[in-house]
């Protein structure tokens, strides 16, 4: 995929000049210049020195920064992220990463007590500039305990950006705006994305935390897509054309703040909406939104709204009742031809 303009913030001509990087070296390339250009800039988590980890995402940083940047950490999930969010208060700005994000979970206290609400303890006296980067390893008959995609658990937290970048532009864009923010920021990405490829400046540059791109304009139906599913989206997208059905595609980018003023733009303009985010159906990132153009937008809806998520159920391990779970293009193909059926209005 290639990202639409989205008034990104550039930094010199060297920003401008595009290659062709897969998504992973695209995460990488943003460490390396973010670390080179800021010497507050450090990296903790586990694994930071292993691609079993962290794929080619973080691959000889530590040789290149040294290991006093580049800090292989314990395995102790709590005490690494509590580390990095003291170092943060204190005026550094680490990146703290954890390669499965199931493990993210013994780490909540302090990114739902400390730094989600440290600045609103303080008055904003204090920020928390820390970005906490959690990698979703779904499939691969990893089972339950190593596939999760929980943003809209930290999404419903008051104090927590979210981003989940779809693209490898984005996933460098976002994690430059994401340790720049000044505020704490989850940055999620998803290993089913590391070998995309895309075009992506050579410079350091931002994509804008909750603003979402338009990847596609169409007048039948609005897909709403994050992550992993706004990629098989596109596919989607290119099959419902070939049978006539004009989608308009969002990859929402940022799920906390997320980019109202589109998604209420387009659908005003289809009057039709589904929304394909690879977690859980109930009091997911795809229910927040569908409330809430329920709320704002009913007016305007012409079919009930579709969500394309995975069974509340935990993941499997075997991989055949792997393809029957997880959620791809063509279960968003049946979704959106199913809203156009149930339209009640042309």
């Amino acid at each position: 995929m290639r990202a639409t303009c989205c008034s990104t913030s550039m930094c010199g001509e060297g920003a401008r000049r595009m290659r062709t990087l897969s998504y992973a070296q695209a995460i990488r390339e943003a460490h390396a210049q973010l670390l080179a250009a800021d010497p507050r800039v450090f990296l903790i988590g586990q694994g930071v020195w292993n691609p079993w980890y962290a794929g080619t995402s973080l691959q000889d940083l530590d040789k290149e920064f040294g290991k006093d940047r580049v800090i292989d950490s314990p395995v102790s999930e709590n005490a690494t992220t509590g580390a990095a969010i003291g170092a943060a208060i204190t005026g550094m700005r680490p990146i703290v990463f954890h390669p499965r994000m199931d493990f993210m979970l013994l780490a909540v206290d302090p990114i739902m007590n400390q730094a989600a609400n440290w600045s609103y303890l303080f008055a904003g006296q204090v920020s928390v500039p820390v970005v906490i980067r959690a990698v979703i390893n779904r499939g691969g008959e990893q089972g339950a305990q190593h596939s999760q995609a929980l943003q809209a658990l930290f999404a419903h937290v008051p104090g927590l950006k979210v981003v989940m970048p779809a693209t490898p532009y984005d996933a460098k864009g976002l994690l430059v705006a994401a340790v720049r923010d000044g505020n704490p920021v989850l940055y999620i990405d998803d290993r089913w994305l590391y070998d995309l490829q895309g075009d992506v400046p050579e410079g350091l540059y931002e994509v804008p935390i909750g603003s979402a791109a338009l990847r596609r304009t169409g007048r039948d139906v609005t897909l709403v897509a994050t992550s992993y599913m706004a990629a098989e989206a596109v596919k989607a997208a290119a099959t419902l054309a070939q049978r006539g059905i004009d989608v308009e595609l969002i990859d929402l980018r940022s799920i906390k703040p997320w980019d109202r003023n589109l998604v209420y733009s387009s659908v005003g303009k289809t009057g039709r909406l589904v929304i394909a985010d690879a977690a859980w159906l109930s009091g997911g990132i795809a229910a927040e939104i569908a409330a809430s153009v329920a709320g704002e937008m009913f007016h305007a809806l012409k079919a009930p709204i579709s969500r394309v998520c995975l069974p509340d159920v935990p993941a499997p391990t075997s991989a055949v009742l792997e393809q029957a779970y997880y959620v791809g293009a063509e279960d968003v193909v049946s979704a959106v031809e199913k809203v156009l059926v149930s339209s009640t209005r042309s």
